[in-house]
């Protein structure tokens, strides 16, 4: 619409030209009506712009901890994919997790982080990416044969917290669909928040893993603008409430 309303323009243009130069005006004169025209045309014909609607906004995570008597205890919902998370008997958080995907189920149970490290990567799964770190493989093990002008990257996972022998624990990591499973069997935590967590927790601290709901102790939908918050916001079209409380988003 905009290049044939434009080519009209550029025609229309033309022939005012060719009517002006006809006529033995003063070159000033001359010059300055065709400076009007030019700032005359540009005003009118300037596509407007509009505005997106704001969308909601959901809250990945909160954190209300201020320190105090008591130990931190930790609480994961396969069923909600939520942590919640107690100081003694107070509720001081939560957030949204992605733990096992089907396949890769996580285990309930209770469980204990037997081991913090920073900065760890994955010795199982990661990567093929070629030489200008295009990835062509997202769902590599490090067992499987790389293939020409590939190299293999063993997947990150910050602030691990280890919680069995065999590898399953937490870390930060991305939550593609809150809600959703989405790991190989560890629990994936927010990245934004994974290093409060993680420094609020100690070896010995007691981990949760149950299929029961979660506490319901969540954050609200924030609707309009996105504002200032605690907490990690994302867009969102639907939100899937129970008992008043959102369970997932899509």
């Amino acid at each position: 619409m905009w290049a044939s309303r434009l080519s009209n323009l550029r025609t229309s243009f033309t022939a005012f030209i060719d009517f002006f130069m006809r006529f033995p005006f003063h070159s000033l004169t001359r010059l300055a009506s065709m400076g009007l025209l030019l700032f005359t045309v540009s005003c009118v014909f300037q596509p407007s712009s509009r505005q997106r609607p704001p969308t909601a906004q959901r809250v990945l995570h909160q954190w209300h901890d201020v320190g105090g008597a008591g130990a931190v205890s930790i609480r994961i919902s396969l069923t909600d994919q939520v942590a919640d998370f107690k100081r003694g008997t107070r509720h001081i958080g939560w957030c949204y997790v992605a733990t096992g995907k089907e396949g890769h189920n996580t285990t309930p149970g209770n469980y204990k982080i037997t081991e913090k490290i920073a900065d760890k990567h994955s010795n199982i799964y990661g990567w093929f990416e070629d030489e200008f770190g295009n990835v062509t493989n997202g769902d590599a093990k490090a067992k499987d044969k790389v293939p020409p002008g590939m190299i293999y990257v063993p997947a990150p996972m910050p602030y691990w917290m280890r919680l069995t022998s065999y590898g399953v624990g937490m870390h930060g990591g991305h939550i593609p669909q809150p809600g959703e499973p989405a790991s190989h069997g560890c629990i994936r935590i927010p990245k934004d928040f994974v290093p409060i967590l993680f420094d609020s927790v100690v070896v010995g601290t007691p981990v949760t893993i149950t299929n029961e709901p979660s506490l319901g102790q969540h954050g609200p939908i924030i609707t309009g603008p996105a504002r200032s918050i605690t907490g990690t916001e994302q867009s969102v079209n639907s939100v899937r409430y129970r008992d008043g409380v959102p369970v997932s988003f899509q």
